[in-house]
């Protein structure tokens, strides 16, 4: 379930992951269009312009009916973030993303409350586990 990109931002070849559902799709598409080279072509069977993958976002946009503007980056820049907030590590984005510096991947890692919210006092996570310890023990004795 991996995606090797040739020649993508920065004129650089890299693998990032593929969506298992994603792939599904992919591979109904592949097989009922057939493309000539490019994975994704337009109707005359070539490469899709930067202003027209910029054109298909915005109608897309407009159809899920957000009032935001979108740009192409933003997705790679969720992606990034998405993983983020799972907890994947930060070398690892830096790989799927291509950058050379983890510095450049850093700038992903912006708090959102929602990971905040969900960050748990390793103080809390030990008295946690010793408590269920004590109610499976007891558990046992009493059998």
């Amino acid at each position: 379930n991996y995606l090797f990109i040739r020649g993508g931002k920065g004129k650089k070849d890299r693998i990032t992951l593929l969506s298992e559902q994603m792939a599904l799709l992919l591979k109904k598409y592949l097989q009922r269009h057939k493309p000539n080279y490019w994975m994704i072509e337009n109707p005359e069977r070539k490469q899709y312009s930067s202003s027209s993958v910029r054109a298909i976002l915005k109608n897309s946009t407009k159809k899920a009916a957000l009032n935001k503007r979108v740009i192409p980056h933003m997705l790679r820049h969720s992606f990034a973030t998405h993983l983020l907030e799972k907890g994947t590590d930060l070398r690892y984005i830096q790989e799927w993303l291509g950058h050379g510096s983890s510095k450049t991947t850093e700038i992903y890692t912006h708090v959102s409350k929602k990971s905040l919210a969900n960050i748990k006092s390793p103080l809390d996570t030990i008295i946690e586990s010793q408590y269920v310890e004590k109610q499976v023990f007891k558990m046992n004795k009493n059998r």
